[in-house]
């Protein structure tokens, strides 16, 4: 009998130790898509990124730690987690990707409706990023402050 409760622990850390791996390795594979998405031009990055960090989040806090304090893809992951936004120069580069892909997809004579699905799939995309914040304001400096101050004195 006492062999029967000594199992339920050791089922459950097993259990555990399992969704820990199959986060990291989901973490991994989003990871490894990211990089090829930034050597691709009609494949995203970000958003592969953004699903590594939330897998990572759940199993493993320094590979979380090295995702968002990477020199290149940290800041705007940050400013996702933090804001929920999307940098000008990520919007504008994400528009640019889906419309060069969009057209090399056309130039490949698709059926009409593969056209027409993926036209709108891109166009729900679109509608939503462009919904996205740009970010954090930035602090005025000493000179726009006295700027905007003399504005709302006239």
């Amino acid at each position: 009998m006492a062999e029967r409760h000594a199992e339920a622990p050791l089922r459950e850390a097993h259990g555990v130790r399992l969704r820990r791996w199959a986060w990291t390795g989901a973490g991994a594979l989003m990871v490894l898509l990211g990089i090829i998405g930034a050597m691709l031009p009609v494949m995203p990055t970000t958003i592969f990124l953004i699903l590594a960090l939330a897998c990572f989040s759940r199993a493993s806090p320094r590979l979380e730690h090295w995702l968002l304090h990477h020199p290149r893809f940290g800041p705007s992951l940050r400013q996702w987690r933090e804001h929920r936004a999307v940098s000008r120069r990520g919007k504008a580069m994400a528009c640019l990707g889906m419309a060069i892909g969009f057209v090399a997809m056309c130039l490949g004579h698709p059926p009409w409706w593969v056209i027409a699905m993926v036209g709108s799939m891109e166009m729900a995309v679109l509608i939503y990023l462009l919904q996205r914040p740009a970010g954090p304001q930035a602090p005025a400096t000493g000179a726009e402050s006295a700027r905007n101050m003399g504005k709302g004195g006239q």
